[in-house]
């Protein structure tokens, strides 16, 4: 490999880690705290902030303009919206904007109160949108989420038929626990902490995150996931109802008349520009699931893809042999209706049957990315074996306190300035190149772990510890090896190359099968164990690679193109 090559290598790295970085960093560094705090909220929360900031910033607008000021700087944000508005319209742009000039430039104040609305709301969830992008602090660091849930007896009793046994129960939660692991993981958390408890209750502490809704994701259709069909003529009737009365509701007004038995009424939603559920209508589908539907445990597989004629978000989701059965009977005997899916008792999506589907493949659309995405995830783990209720839902704060992660990170800190003196000390020159390998190492480390979203706790610190001394280790067989050539009276340009060649093996030996230990333990262990598995095998690939391609590459630069005779390794050989 070439020196160039080598270069390249290393700057497209270094290119990689500042991009994976950077979120991190203007997170914890950079964000206010008031402004964390709004990301971390609710949804909801979000747009009551946002529509509360539009309204003051048109109070305040409207006072500048019937003053005459120029635009506040606060809100210089809206000249290029104006800009547009006013390019639409074929009227002349000013060159110094003033209050007057902004507001002219809307339809009216409603619009305006859109286009400030739509900045504080962006301004926000750009930030929430980051925290999934940024290296996540455990419980035993900055605190996270405990949730206790509890598994309902009387839901597993009604699937069953009978009341459940003992271990018929402890089976069942059982599997509720793996299908919740299973959801965690690919809503992209790690090293979530579960253990079931007496009573038949579920602990989930999910650390690095104290977001309640980013949680409540988690458990998206957690006890109930079907497909139903939905009842055309009475949903129809309700349609009309709705348009008539605005704001009807059944929970308000009862349920109608029009309503026939076997017929429930289900409120259809959603989602809005926040994020949040959003009810469209109420519609009425049958309520007997045997007859009229199909229970979600009989999905498989589900995946987002794109339509090829529209390029809109598709859900593809495959059934299992029985379900494809039913599948194929259910659309079979309803073409022409409509088919919804329901998951706890809301109707996310509906559309008309076409045709009989009988492969058991099935292609729903009508969503947003975003929402196929969710619909894909609770369709691939499915309906849970038996209902869960949150008992408890709480932000729980670090379990070391402030006092000792400080403490942590300045001994830390210590350690490492220790190994750069002494590296310096001892090696000299080569010492230097060592420390600087070994800062690249600890910025790859970080690197990977930030796009990767991982979450950081005390044993993965444990973990970065080790790789530095493992890095700092292979430093020392790599220089000692140059030393031996250097001292057979060798140049420095053979020296070094015989020097790594004789080190490669031994550090490749050594690498390897840590390595190797640190994969069976990230697929064995679980919580704080995957953790710090993780963290070494990420820790070990950086450091094999800053110590055999960047150490290298400074050497070669040193002895090749700058042509010196004369190695800083030692103060023997000085």
């Amino acid at each position: 490999m070439t020196k160039r090559l080598r270069l390249l290598i290393i700057l497209v790295l270094v290119a990689f880690g500042v991009g994976a970085i950077m979120p991190t960093l203007r997170w914890y560094f950079m964000v206010p705290e008031d402004q964390k705090l709004l990301a971390q909220s609710s949804r909801i929360e979000i747009r009551d902030w946002a529509q509360s900031q539009a309204r003051t910033a048109i109070d305040e607008l409207r006072a500048s303009a019937a003053a005459g000021d120029p635009l506040p700087q606060d809100y210089t944000f809206l000249t290029d919206i104006a800009a547009e508005n006013l390019k639409s319209i074929d009227e002349p742009v000013p060159d110094t904007w003033s209050t007057t000039d902004v507001l002219a430039s809307f339809r009216d104040e409603t619009e305006a109160f859109q286009a400030l609305e739509d900045h504080y709301r962006n301004q926000i969830l750009d930030l929430k949108d980051m925290k999934n992008r940024i290296v996540q602090l455990g419980l035993d660091l900055s605190g996270g989420i405990s949730v206790t849930l509890e598994a309902d007896r009387q839901s597993l009793a009604d699937r069953l038929g009978q009341q459940p046994t003992a271990a018929q129960m402890d089976e069942a939660v059982s599997l509720a626990v793996e299908i919740i692991r299973n959801r965690i993981d690919r809503f992209g958390v790690t090293e979530p902490q579960i253990r079931t408890t007496e009573n038949n209750r579920i602990v989930i502490e999910i650390p690095g995150d104290n977001d309640r809704e980013r949680v409540n994701s988690f458990l998206l259709g957690r006890g109930s996931l079907n497909f139903r069909i939905v009842n055309n003529d009475a949903t129809q009737q309700l349609l009309q109802l709705q348009a008539n009365n605005p704001g009807w509701s059944p929970e308000i007004d009862g349920t109608p008349d029009f309503i026939p038995a076997g017929t429930e009424v289900s409120e259809y939603v959603k989602r809005d520009s926040y994020g949040i559920d959003e009810r469209v209508n109420w519609i009425a589908i049958y309520q007997d699931i045997d007859q009229y539907g199909l229970d979600g445990s009989h999905i498989q597989d589900a995946q987002v893809a794109r339509d090829p004629l529209t390029n809109q978000p598709t859900v593809n989701f495959v059934l299992d042999s029985e379900g494809a059965d039913k599948f194929a009977a259910l659309t079979r005997d309803h073409v022409g209706t409509s088919l919804a899916i329901v998951m706890d008792d809301t109707v996310r999506a509906y559309a008309r049957i076409q045709e009989e589907i009988p492969t058991g493949q099935v292609r729903i659309t009508g969503f947003s990315e975003e929402e196929a995405q969710n619909i894909a995830l609770v369709l691939r783990t499915a309906a849970l074996p038996v209902d869960l209720n949150v008992v408890n839902q709480q932000v729980v704060g670090a379990s070391l306190g402030e006092t000792a992660i400080q403490v942590g990170l300045r001994s830390i800190a210590l350690g490492f300035i220790l190994i750069i003196i002494f590296m310096i000390l001892y090696y000299k020159g080569a010492g230097v190149v060592a420390d600087v390998a070994l800062i690249l190492n600890l910025f790859f480390i970080v690197s990977i772990l930030s796009a990767f979203n991982l979450t950081l706790t005390l044993t993965s610190i444990a973990g970065i510890i080790l790789t530095v001394g493992m890095a700092v280790d292979a430093n020392v067989i790599i220089f000692e090896r140059i030393k031996e050539e250097y001292r057979l009276g060798k140049g420095a340009r053979a020296s070094v190359r015989a020097g790594f060649q004789k080190a490669f093996w031994t550090i490749m030996d050594a690498n390897i099968t840590t390595f190797i230990a640190a994969l069976f333990l990230s697929q064995l262990g679980t919580g704080p164990i995957q953790g710090f598995a993780v963290t070494l095998a990420v820790g070990i690939l950086s450091s094999m690679f800053t110590a055999l391609v960047v150490t290298r590459l400074f050497f070669d630069f040193s002895t090749e193109t700058l042509k010196r005779s004369k190695l800083s390794i030692a103060w023997r050989n000085a």
